[in-house]
């Protein structure tokens, strides 16, 4: 999951989005239309950063070696425990109808594709696939009708012996055909599904969604048919690699490498395993990013800094090795072994100037999740008091400013700048104000000055500002002070339970594709420190006390740094909030998933289908049949039949500009009802070697994996706009 949010679990391209809202509230709410310009949004806010090259000066051959985070518990995107490293194998190794491009927007995959297309309306819809005539699985078997109907099998849900983690869309489909010839497969719904591109992306082959068996087994650990530029030599989890090679079948522009090797590393590590050359390309956080630069411009000689240091006092050496940039909480204690830590820390750097830094933003998103089921929160005029005390463009400032991307709030639950549905409907709730913040409270009864009633500290009460380590979690203070975190939902959360142990997410409806504001009025000035705290409040004897979760592991620094400001903001209200740090392994599944916060900060990837996967996000949470409440992926408890009901609008158009309007109208209600805040765009940072091209901050775009590889001798990569 990502701190930085947390997030969905990758299936197609990216990951799935999510999170909901409850409404309803004594406020009158505007009528909650898209607002902005035509021009608002109409392109990303960050371009690709990939060193970009053209083929021929790409050399032929050699293995990149890509750090993930873990070796894939699945090969199939279609499970629940299905990750990250889980979405990039598929993606070089099946096929998929459509991929996403550099704007967030759902493209035709030439390679596997003549066309596609809607071809009939009534009495039902009907989409016609013409396959590639070329386009084979690597035994030579073409990719056909059978592939096709067997996958909708699998996940259409009505068997349940499938153990699916998601159906959206094949739900719908009535039946699948061959259609004039072999090449052609017709796909007939049931009812209209604006996302019909979403479906078959990837697609994998007969075998593998044939039998239950097959599926539920077959493709955990490996994949003996593939159908794209690579195939899938070994899983070795002792080694913690996933090995791709070349697939001699492959039909399109041929790989220009020999073998990718996905190879597990920690987040923690991964700039000493760029400096030791055991990997190539890695996803970083703010602080190695910065290592990363500060090796680049550094011109001296590796050992320098400890010349004469040979009786040094360690004091010296310590403060010598801050000043390096090391980090201070696992610097060793005595002279000799700071010595040879800061020489192995001047080696690496020597190492790093052969790497370079790649950024975008990530097709994700932070946001800060108000838990709307119980206590002060599920009052929704104390929501809005909330929202109107945040300040997000100082809070998207805080992150990105520092990194050189733009600091531009998120106005939109539903689709981020660049895509069709973008707009900022942020002004349904309004901007910051301190003074209409403390009226909501006020409305809702929460006054200064009212008695406090005694509190059991011991019962884990909280009852004001403060920092503390959750109960039976560790407090693990071991950050490496520069990542913007590492959740997000769907990609960490794997199979998130409710306390009674079942899966709070509905597997019919959850859909994942294979990854991410407010503004002040005018002449107010954005607060750029703490703010002046006002009168703590009560009601009906008890402290306005909310307890903020966050995650305490490693990348959880700048999280923490952001809920820190936000309870900076929320103090000038008169909102009291107790900082309780959680460890990584707990703070989704005990924590978020199970209810059991206040507030909280974790991100949902973006998606180039908002209709189908933002929907379980916000759904409004209804009564199970066993008397549990399924909230599907709306973990703050906060959802509106309107809300519902305009979704399912959006779903069942197959006009793309009447469904983006209909989410347009979504977003505003969500936003009104206040029980999720888009604080920024995810930044992505990743550290890559000079001489890897067509590789790095990728943002919306599938990556191109046959045209990755090392620059010939003498060649130079085009100038990407984020290095510009």
């Amino acid at each position: 999951m990502s701190h930085h949010g947390v997030g969905p679990r990758p299936g197609r391209s990216a990951v799935m989005r999510s999170v909901t809202f409850l409404a309803a509230g004594a406020l009158a709410v505007p009528l909650l239309a898209g607002c902005g310009s035509d021009d608002e949004g109409s392109k990303p806010l960050a371009g690709q950063d990939v060193a970009a090259a053209a083929r021929d000066a790409v050399a032929e051959g050699g293995t990149l070696k890509w750090a993930v985070d873990a070796v894939p518990e699945t090969l199939n995107t279609f499970q629940a425990d299905a990750d990250a490293g889980t979405t990039r194998v598929a993606q070089a190794v099946l096929p998929s109808m459509f991929t996403v491009d550099a704007t967030g927007r759902a493209v035709r995959d030439a390679d596997y594709l003549e066309s596609a297309k809607v071809i009939e309306t009534e009495p039902r819809q009907v989409v016609l696939y013409k396959l590639d005539q070329q386009a084979v699985w690597s035994d030579g078997r073409e990719i056909g009708a059978a592939d096709f109907a067997a996958q909708w099998r699998a996940l259409s849900g009505k068997d349940s012996a499938y153990w699916t983690a998601r159906n959206a869309g094949y739900d719908r489909i009535a039946k699948i055909e061959r259609g004039a010839n072999d090449l052609e497969v017709r796909v007939t719904f049931e009812r209209p599904y604006t996302d019909w591109k979403s479906l078959f992306s990837p697609l994998y082959p007969k075998e593998v969604m044939g039998t239950p068996d097959a599926f539920n087994d077959g493709a955990r650990r490996k994949l003996a048919l593939s159908a794209g530029p690579f195939k899938v030599d070994k899983v070795d989890t002792a080694k913690k690699d996933v090995v791709l090679t070349r697939n001699p079948r492959w039909w399109g522009r041929p790989a220009k490498l020999d073998e990718i090797d996905l190879h597990a590393v920690d987040r923690d590590k991964r700039a000493t395993a760029l400096a030791a050359g055991t990997v190539d390309v890695a996803d970083i956080d703010a602080s190695e990013a910065q290592r990363i630069t500060t090796a680049g411009r550094d011109q001296g000689s590796g050992g320098a800094p400890l010349q004469g240091a040979g009786k040094t006092s360690a004091k010296k050496l310590r403060s010598l090795a801050l000043t390096l940039g090391m980090d201070g909480k696992h610097l060793p204690k005595g002279p000799k072994k700071l010595r040879k830590s800061i020489s192995k820390w001047l080696d690496e750097q020597q190492e790093l100037r052969d790497v370079q830094v790649r950024k975008s933003l990530e097709p994700a998103y932070t946001q800060l999740a108000l838990n709307g089921s119980e206590g002060p929160l599920a009052d929704e005029r104390v929501r809005r008091a909330v929202a109107r005390a945040l300040d997000r463009q100082t809070l998207a400032k805080l992150v990105l400013t520092p990194l050189g991307l733009p600091a531009v709030p998120v106005g939109s639950h539903v689709a981020l700048s660049g895509q069709a549905a973008y707009a900022d409907g942020s002004g349904t709730l309004g901007g910051p104000d301190t003074h209409e913040a403390q009226a909501l409270l006020a409305d809702a009864g929460w006054v200064a000055g009212g008695p406090v009633k005694a509190v059991d500290k011991a019962a884990g009460a909280q009852t004001g500002n403060g920092d503390k380590a959750g109960k039976g979690d560790k407090d693990d203070e071991s950050g490496d002070g520069g990542s913007d975190g590492q959740y997000i939902v769907g990609e960490d959360d794997k199979s998130p339970e409710s306390p009674d142990g079942k899966d709070t997410r509905d597997h019919q409806k959850d859909h994942a594709h294979g990854a991410p504001g407010a503004y002040a009025p005018k002449g107010t000035a954005a607060p750029q420190g703490p703010q002046a705290a006002a009168a703590p409040l009560a009601k009906d004897g008890q402290a306005l006390s909310l307890r903020f979760v966050l995650p305490s592991g490693p990348g959880s620094q700048t999280l923490q740094e952001v809920a820190e400001r936000i309870r900076q903001m929320l103090t000038a209200v008169g909102i009291q909030s107790e900082i309780t740090k959680v460890s990584d392994e707990s703070y989704f599944k005990d924590h978020i998933a199970s209810g059991q916060y206040d507030l909280a900060l974790y991100s949902w990837p973006s998606s180039a289908f908002p209709a189908t996967d933002a929907r379980p996000i916000y759904a409004k949470p209804v009564p199970a049949a066993d008397g549990s409440l399924n909230v599907e992926q709306n973990y703050t408890r906060v959802g509106t039949d309107q809300v519902d009901q305009l979704f399912d609008q959006a779903l069942g158009t197959l006009d793309e500009d009447e469904a983006d309007g209909l989410l347009r109208k979504a977003d505003s209600r969500i936003w009104a009802a206040a029980g999720s805040l888009p604080l920024y765009q995810r930044p992505q940072i990743v550290g890559a070697r000079k001489d890897l091209v067509n590789v790095g901050a990728f943002g919306f775009q599938t990556p191109v994996y046959q045209d990755m590889g090392f620059l010939k001798k003498g060649a130079k990569p085009s100038q990407s706009p984020a290095a510009k």
